[in-house]
């Protein structure tokens, strides 16, 4: 699979990030004399931002917030999620593999994700996954972020690689259309954290493990290249 480039979305996707990112926000709710809010309640805006988390953590509790508020707690939220950042996350299964199979193919590996860089490069750096990626985009490294498909197509080209011979693994709506506007195959996990079923993502295919990643990646791409031709692959 040389010349190929797949490309990953974070949070989700390659680590469950969900712990420490609602503990964050449990923490910012209690320092205003808010919360506790419930696991499932602030999951439901994990992949979305802080501010998501926050919304959806206050509305939970039967509560009313404002900007001023929302941005404020936002911050403390950051502070105490950089300060306790790998405490709970971990690697979903199977993906350190994955990529090991993947590096020994040929195939560039890109990271792309909305998080910010600061905190981006912290947690990979604490899942030792810090020289894993041939290129990493942020949230914060552009003028724009997913779903933006120069989000993906930037990622691509800092990675070396070329379009169309490119894949994306993501988790969220903003990952599938950053994939489909970039016109590359896009697989969802079904493992993520989306406020819908990775099966309504509209994603060319599901995956339920890592496992399945690096046939999914040939039958993707070998589909995709009959439709349009990848010139050197």
């Amino acid at each position: 699979m040389v010349n190929i480039t797949a490309v990953f979305d974070l949070d989700g996707t390659v680590a469950d990030t969900a712990g420490d990112l609602i503990e964050a926000a449990n923490a910012a709710l209690a320092a205003e004399g808010l919360g506790p809010a419930s696991a499932g309640a602030i999951k439901k805006g994990v992949g979305y931002g802080a501010k998501a988390m926050l919304q959806s953590a206050i509305t939970s509790l039967g509560q009313k917030t404002d900007a001023e508020q929302l941005s404020r707690l936002s911050a403390r939220l950051v502070a105490h999620y950089e300060e306790n950042i790998a405490a709970r996350t971990q690697l979903f299964p199977g993906f350190s593999e994955a990529a090991g199979n993947l590096r020994e193919a040929g195939v560039r590996l890109a990271l792309c994700t909305n998080k910010r860089e600061r905190l981006t490069l912290k947690l990979l750096s604490g899942l030792g996954i810090g020289s894993l990626f041939d290129a990493i985009a942020c949230g914060d490294t552009f003028p724009f972020q997913k779903p933006d498909p120069r989000h993906i197509t930037e990622v691509v080209r800092l990675a070396g690689g070329k379009l169309p011979a490119a894949i994306m693994v993501g988790d969220s709506e903003v990952d599938v259309a950053a994939a489909k506007g970039a016109g590359i195959p896009v697989i969802a996990v079904a493992f993520g954290y989306a406020a819908v079923p990775a099966g309504e993502l509209g994603a060319d295919a599901v995956m339920q493990h890592y496992a399945e990643l690096t046939a999914l990646i040939r039958a993707l791409l070998s589909g995709h290249r009959r439709q349009r031709p990848a010139p050197g692959l």
